[in-house]
């Protein structure tokens, strides 16, 4: 089994940026929790800053992987061409927030791809790419 891990633009600050809102781990110690719970799966990480790398995973790892978790921070909010890639894709995508979105500025509030990921996990800290993981996992099995 194989679970890709992409995270959008700024959570390569995870730890460090506003750590009363995401907390003080690193994306380094999220994923080696990740990795001991589950070490029967392969897991792949990817964090860009940049739109267009995002979707490029998307298709790359279409149909090739079994699942995808994705944390797009702000472009959630704003990318239209991410939803579309989302949208087309074959491989389930879960939606995962770090903060409660729908309780934070009213440009946060709302998310253009939830309705085309299979799942949306919002508000649960880091526990929301464990979540994920196991999702995609309980729904293979």
């Amino acid at each position: 089994m194989k679970i890709v891990i992409l995270n959008g633009p700024n959570l390569n600050r995870l730890g460090h940026r506003n750590p009363d809102v995401y907390g003080t781990q690193s994306m380094e110690q999220v994923l080696l929790a990740i990795q001991n719970q589950w070490q029967d799966v392969y897991f792949e990480y990817h964090q860009s800053n940049h739109e267009g790398d995002l979707i490029d995973y998307i298709q790359q790892f279409d149909g090739q992987v079994n699942g995808i978790v994705l944390n797009p921070g702000g472009y959630a909010h704003t990318s239209v061409a991410l939803r579309d890639a989302i949208e087309d894709a074959q491989t389930p995508v879960i939606e995962v927030h770090i903060s409660d979105i729908t309780q934070r500025e009213s440009f946060r509030r709302n998310s253009l791809i939830t309705d085309v990921c299979h799942l949306a996990i919002i508000g649960k800290g880091i526990d929301g790419y464990k979540e994920a993981v196991k999702y995609i996992i309980d729904s293979l099995a």
